[in-house]
């Protein structure tokens, strides 16, 4: 969590023929696939057909990915020459094997991919650089530098291509921020970071400001073996804007905040299917804003943990197995103590605020709390069917109590100055919780699912219900069976009456037409159907 101190690729073929100095290439294939005539220099007529000087490019609306070995390169020069508010045009569907960062190098700058898909047609940028003793090419994008303010990363992909093998030093798969503002991130799939996180927005010289990263899908991040982790979102920027993304499948912190005072996280999605998660969002680095979280605000949120991945057999079945004893240890962690216990002694995060954050499914903690003061915490709730489950690892200490499963935990001894919800439980010691496991399969997990997108994100529902009060383990939300039976039976007839008035209203109003003279003939108003329809109708048959 905290930072560290041949793929098949579309392929391209150009032919310049055989030319003289009079000449300007007569074909070029591009990368679409059609070919570009160009005009001969025509030598009688100089005054409408002047000689193009500089040379022409074999391209459409976008860089091609070959030849491969000169792929990198050609990307940095452009953005390195172009100057600033260049847009770097990727292909769609089309995937860049790349052997070192593509770094922005002025401001306004954009990497994209042309038509701005947000699906798999998004161009992929492949990490394929090389990997020595555990360190080597680890980042497909660096926007940290000077003179980086305003440059987006926009709908692309960025496999990083860890395929299973041990974490390597270096920066995360997508390196923004540092001491520059404005960048915005979005509509980007950032995946399989062979370092410790698949999005970093660093602070820089504590200068970065106000950077927004929204609508990305994060994930899968690391790996759940132990110490192979890696984040989903790591934010180290002043005011910065985290909203509407889906992370799922980190290992490490799904959102982590590294104080970042001024940053509002909300409205996102943050999920696990086959790897546990040591927390959700995190609040707990004391490097390097010395735990500041002023006005740093955690709203909104959706956590949801591991769900049954077999069937009920009956109706009143509420657990079920996970092939993958999958779990959430922490939805939502705050304060040092809960993750390193006491390494960072008396020092507590300060001045943040978590609320209106709701958790599904399994959970070791929804929310642990110790060494934090001057924090708001209110109107965080459970929905839906969620349980609490683990026991002591081997990584617990051997000297210090560990507080058993539960919704919300809080050490009094060590929280000040702080506003609470109610039910919260008190436990003497919250040290490093992190270190509890999941069961060993057995019927555990609750029924569910993973949950809707974001809020504004298709396929979102058009709006959500008002959270409600916490609920039991393994409890549901909603109405009864009873309520929603007497529901459809009452629907079922105010439909048959609206039917039944429909019906004498419009036979009145004939017998009133037919009184006038002017008889009703349905026929004579119908509208004649239009061709593109009887195309449509005969085409069924």
């Amino acid at each position: 969590m905290h930072p560290p101190q041949g793929l098949e690729a579309t392929t391209l073929l150009t032919s310049h023929l055989p030319h003289s100095p009079n000449t300007l290439p007569t074909t070029m294939t591009l990368h679409s696939g059609r070919s570009l005539l160009h005009r001969r220099h025509v030598h009688h007529l100089p005054e409408l057909f002047a000689r193009v000087s500089h040379p022409l490019v074999a391209r459409a609306d976008c860089e091609p990915p070959d030849p491969m070995n000169t792929l990198t390169d050609r990307l940095n020069t452009l953005l390195n020459s172009s100057g600033p508010g260049y847009t770097l045009p990727l292909c769609p569907s089309t995937q860049y094997i790349i052997t070192a960062p593509i770094v922005f190098f002025a401001q306004d700058q954009e990497i994209s991919t042309v038509g701005y898909p947000s699906g798999d047609e998004r161009a992929t940028l492949v990490v394929n650089g090389p990997v020595a003793n555990g360190m080597g090419h680890t980042t497909a994008v660096d926007g940290t530098g000077s003179n980086c303010d305003g440059v987006k990363l926009r709908n692309v992909q960025i496999n990083g291509t860890r395929l299973g093998a041990s974490p390597t030093n270096g920066g995360a798969n997508i390196e923004m921020g540092g001491g520059n503002s404005n960048q915005l991130i979005e509509y980007v799939h950032s995946f399989d970071p062979r370092s410790w996180s698949c999005l970093h927005v660093a602070e820089g010289p504590f200068t970065c400001n106000n950077v927004t990263v929204q609508h990305n899908d994060i994930g899968p991040c690391g790996s759940d073996a132990f110490q192979q982790w890696a984040d989903g979102i790591s934010v180290s920027c002043l005011n910065s804007w985290v909203h509407n993304n889906t992370v799922n499948n980190p290992t490490d912190g799904g959102i982590v905040l590294f104080g970042s005072p001024g940053t509002l996280v909300e409205n996102n999605t943050i999920y696990v299917e086959t790897q546990t998660l040591l927390g959700g969002i995190n609040m707990v680095d004391y490097d390097p804003w010395k735990a500041n979280f002023t006005n740093t605000i955690v709203r909104n949120n959706r956590i949801a943990g591991g769900f049954a991945t077999d069937q009920p057999t009956s109706s009143n079945d509420t657990y079920g197995m996970n092939n993958d004893d999958v779990i959430i240890k922490i939805g939502i962690a705050i304060g040092p103590r809960t993750w390193f216990g006491d390494h960072y002694g008396s020092n507590d995060s300060f001045s943040g605020a978590v609320y209106n954050n709701s958790f599904t499914g399994a959970f070791g903690y929804a929310i642990a709390m110790s060494s934090a003061r001057n924090f708001t915490v209110q109107d965080n709730v459970l929905v839906g069917n969620t349980t609490f489950i683990g026991a002591r690892g081997e990584n617990c200490s051997t000297t210090e109590s560990t507080p058993g499963p539960a919704s919300f935990i809080i050490d009094p001894n060590t929280v000040s100055s702080s506003d609470v919800q109610s039910n919260f439980m008190n436990v003497s010691n919250a040290d490093g919780v992190t270190c509890i496991l999941p069961p060993d399969g057995g019927d555990y997990w609750p029924f569910g699912g993973n949950p809707n997108p974001a809020p504004g994100e298709p396929g979102a529902p058009s709006a959500e219900s008002s959270p409600g009060s916490e609920q039991a383990i393994g409890g549901s939300s909603g109405l009864s069976g009873g309520a929603k039976g007497g529901i459809a039976v009452g629907v079922i007839l105010g439909v048959l009456a609206i039917a039944i008035i429909t019906w004498w209203i419009r036979r009145a109003a004939l017998r009133r037409a037919e009184g006038r003279g002017r008889g009703y003939n349905p026929a004579a108003h119908s509208q004649p159907m239009s061709m593109a329809h009887r195309r449509l109708d005969s085409s069924a048959n």
